[in-house]
């Protein structure tokens, strides 16, 4: 089977929506099948990154977006063209490769674009999380907890097979093979290793303000902290200036490889409310999470009910991140089990299951 995935990354968009979309090219090459990318150039983009991991890439030149009284989507200027220019361009590479699935993670992509490109593909994926535009596809993948099928059913065709909830989460093979001793890790919970991921790009600094935010509070002296960041920040060199000026040991560490691993030895996690927080959840790890997109809200309001993390905020990050203070080892647990129930590592198998059509679609 041959598959096509359309995704991009930039300092805009950020670096998840290809993360994502490397877990399920992976999980569907193990399976015997062929991916091909096609991303668009612009800055922080992760074309050599895909093509590292032995993907082919075909990469689409950036220009300035000539937006039209067709372009509905409020994410529009992320494509960097009008939705009718990328699907030109996509169109030919298309009909080249022949696919019988294309893929598409992209917030600035609609049923426009899906109906440009029916005739150059059998079926039409689309990875969402926002449920807030019409598409054109066959089979919908949204990972977000709590999902509903009432919030897709007008927005895709009758046909349209969706695959809701955190059941079908993207991720990484390397989550599931730490996941039990991970949990095992639990057992006895203390608070010393704090990691802390906000995004790839961290576009808006939150690791230095994080940062800045600890540093007033009152934890273990045996404290420590990490802090992952992509190369592609704008923010590494201060973040890398205030970690030196940290009252408690602090690294910075950049593009790193073994991020299951890393969380699996630590022992409390502050993260974006993205993809991540699925991944700390299979981990089992106690969490802190902040909003810095708007397809987070639902994350946070969800788990928030569920009282299954801390939640910070940007504008009360002084104040919120004291939570820390209060962690001790009934607190730690009592995070640990209400977050692990969420995630079990399974779901990209599920997912490719449901493409090569060897299980039926679960409604939600």
């Amino acid at each position: 089977m041959k598959v096509v995935i359309r995704v991009d990354a930039s300092l805009q968009i950020g670096t998840g929506h290809v993360m994502r979309c490397l877990t399920l090219a992976e999980a569907l090459t193990k399976q015997g099948h062929q991916v091909h990318f096609i991303c668009r150039s612009h800055s922080g983009n992760l074309i050599q990154w895909i093509q590292e991991r032995g993907f082919q890439v075909d990469s689409l030149n950036t220009s300035d977006s000539i937006q039209t009284g067709e372009e509905k989507c409020s994410y529009a200027s992320w494509l960097g063209v009008t939705q009718a220019q990328d699907a030109q361009a996509c169109l030919p590479l298309l009909k080249t490769i022949a696919p019988d699935w294309l893929i598409v993670d992209h917030y600035g992509i609609d049923s426009l674009w899906h109906k440009a490109l029916r005739e150059a593909t059998q079926k039409i994926m689309v990875i969402d999380d926002l449920a807030n535009r019409e598409h054109d596809c066959d089979l919908l993948l949204d990972q977000t907890l709590g999902r509903t099928s009432e919030v897709y059913q007008p927005r895709v065709p009758a046909h349209c097979q969706l695959l809701l909830g955190t059941h079908y989460g993207l991720l990484r093979p390397e989550f599931l093979q730490w996941r039990e001793r991970s949990l095992q890790r639990r057992t006895v919970p203390e608070l010393k290793q704090i990691l802390i991921t906000l995004g790839g790009i961290d576009r808006d600094n939150f690791s230095t303000k994080v940062l800045e935010a600890i540093n007033g509070c009152q934890l273990p002296k045996a404290t420590e902290i990490t802090v992952i960041m992509g190369a592609s920040s704008p923010h590494l060199k201060i973040v890398q200036a205030q970690a030196k000026k940290m009252r408690y040991p602090t690294t910075v560490k950049v593009g790193v490889s073994n991020m299951a691993e890393r969380m699996t030895q630590s022992d409390f996690v502050i993260s974006a409310a993205g993809a991540t927080t699925w991944e700390v959840a299979c981990l089992g790890v106690p969490l802190m999470l902040m909003q810095t997109a708007e397809n987070q809200a639902t994350i946070m309001s969800t788990l928030i009910h569920l009282k299954a993390m801390f939640a910070i905020t940007p504008t009360h990050l002084a104040v919120d991140i004291r939570q820390l203070e209060s962690l001790n080892s009934t607190t730690l647990a009592t995070l640990s089990n209400a977050i692990a129930k969420h995630s079990d590592g399974l779901g990209a198998a599920r997912v490719v299951d449901v493409i090569e059509g060897e299980t039926c679609c679960v409604v939600t």
